[in-house]
């Protein structure tokens, strides 16, 4: 018997003494808490192919057998995923270097695929240096946990809408924070004003919200936070890639980079590929650089991946780039003004995200199981922690790549839906005059002849004959 298996067998069943803390209760009772709120996630198995997606295969039950299903709520935004650039770089770059990329970025671990992509980066917010990280959850707590912590009496200014990850880092920062109400520039200055004009200060938000679909008043925060001698951190996650001449974002597209700090984004979402990163003055990058825990004490991004980003970042600071916005810009329109014709209480946002409010979280979980299992369409019910409770909805996300025949068929299925659930239906006003009706086809991205051959293509991705 090995030594560590000794020690296992020696330990006293502590567990089964009813003197101790009995923790599968409450692991158990904490879980039927989500069950009974309908709050409780079940994961949907999802088999992506790169020859058919959107359309893709579900598992059904926990079983092997699948259904075909139309996916409505990716953040691979504009089918980035499937481009065949980015493949063709993922399997170059697999082939040249292999999986991973051997140690942290200050061992063995830096890639020139790494310095790349953050010079690419860089450039298309306008800023003088980036740094990539595993994802952009861990490159928002990262930087805003280093600021607060090597920064004394640093006062963060934080958007009530802001995402977790943003959340945490002030939380873990231990820094002093005010919260602002969502986008609401004079309660950000009411905050502000308090607050001595030397004291070091940072204004936290995001261009886009990731569930209500509304764009921040950018340019007005921007001068706020400057007349009261504040940095500005900006989270554009579910905006790179998808505005902007360069795809940098509702910044770039507003030609405001230049008022910004700190730019953090995505390359899992609008890029199809995976890992986050923060854009800025070389000063501050270098400084999250040295200081920032989650960046120096975890493996560098896989050289497969970074390879991907870098293509997907390339191709859609391109002309090639410009079209895909513009085409899933005019599906998101057409789409709307089908929800709107139908009575469907679809909510007019400013971005590419439609949400469909519900108000009650067993409802929404219904609307979208029976989507799913009747129509073959898959739109993800957001019920609390994501959104408030009383605020559950479909979040509908319309790529490039969904056909004027899945947009009809999402529409007809959707009105089915509400009437087997009794959901109540609107008074139909009329959409904007910019929407375009079904009917006018919006050609796909690029055409599926030119996705690489099977034969080219590694057997773990699988692609119809």
């Amino acid at each position: 018997m090995l030594p560590a298996q000794q020690h296992i067998d020696a330990v006293p069943d502590v567990v089964s003494d009813e003197r101790s803390f009995d923790y599968h209760s409450f692991f158990d009772s904490k879980i039927e808490e989500k069950k009974n709120t309908n709050t409780y996630r079940k994961f949907r198995v999802v088999t992506r192919n790169t020859s058919t997606f959107p359309e893709v295969k579900v598992a059904k039950g926990g079983t092997e057998e699948t259904q075909n299903v139309t996916v409505w709520c990716s953040n691979d935004y504009l089918g980035m995923g499937r481009h065949p650039g980015v493949i063709e770089a993922a399997q170059t770059a697999l082939r040249e270097h292999g999986c991973g990329a051997g140690g942290t970025r200050n061992i063995s671990g830096t890639n020139p695929y790494h310095c790349k992509l953050e010079a690419a980066l860089a450039e298309i917010h306008g800023k003088e240096s980036a740094l990539i990280f595993s994802s952009c959850y861990v490159a928002n707590q990262t930087t805003l946990t280093t600021l607060g912590q090597q920064m004394k009496d640093l006062v963060y200014f934080s958007d009530e809408g802001n995402h977790n990850s943003m959340i945490e880092g002030i939380r873990c920062s231990g820094a002093e924070k005010e919260i602002y109400r969502h986008n609401d520039p004079e309660d950000l200055e009411r905050k502000l004003k308090k607050y001595d004009y030397l004291q070091p200060k940072v204004v936290v938000f995001e261009s886009v919200h990731s569930m209500y679909g509304s764009v921040s008043p950018i340019e007005e925060i921007c001068d706020i936070a400057r007349k009261y001698n504040a940095l500005t951190f900006i989270d554009e996650v579910h905006a790179v890639g998808l505005y902007g001449k360069h795809g940098g974002g509702i910044a770039d597209r507003d030609n405001l980079t230049h008022k910004l700090d700190i730019v953090s984004g995505t390359l899992g979402k609008g890029f199809g590929a995976g890992g986050g990163y923060i854009a800025g003055p070389a000063s501050l990058v270098d400084f999250v650089r040295c200081y920032g825990a989650g960046f120096i004490f975890t493996t560098a991004m896989a050289p497969v991946m970074a390879a991907s980003a870098l293509k997907a970042v390339q191709i859609l600071a391109s002309p090639e780039g410009e079209t895909l916005r513009a085409r899933q810009q005019a599906a998101v329109s057409q789409m709307y003004a089908a929800f709107v014709d139908a009575g469907i209480p679809a909510v007019q946002t400013p971005s590419h995200i439609i949400p469909i409010r519900i108000g009650d979280a067993a409802a929404c979980t219904k609307a979208s199981r029976l989507l799913e299992e009747k129509h073959g369409i898959y739109v993800q019910d957001i019920n609390y922690p994501t959104v408030k409770v009383g605020e559950e909805m479909l979040r509908v996300v319309v790529s490039p790549l969904h056909t004027d025949e899945m947009r009809r068929h999402f529409r007809d299925s959707i009105v089915s839906v509400w009437k087997e659930l009794g959901l109540s239906f609107r008074e139909q006003p009329h959409p904007l005059e910019a929407c375009q009706k079904l009917g006018q086809d919006i050609s796909p991205p690029f055409p599926i002849s030119l996705l690489p051959t099977p034969a080219h293509i590694p057997a773990a991705i699988s692609v119809k004959a």
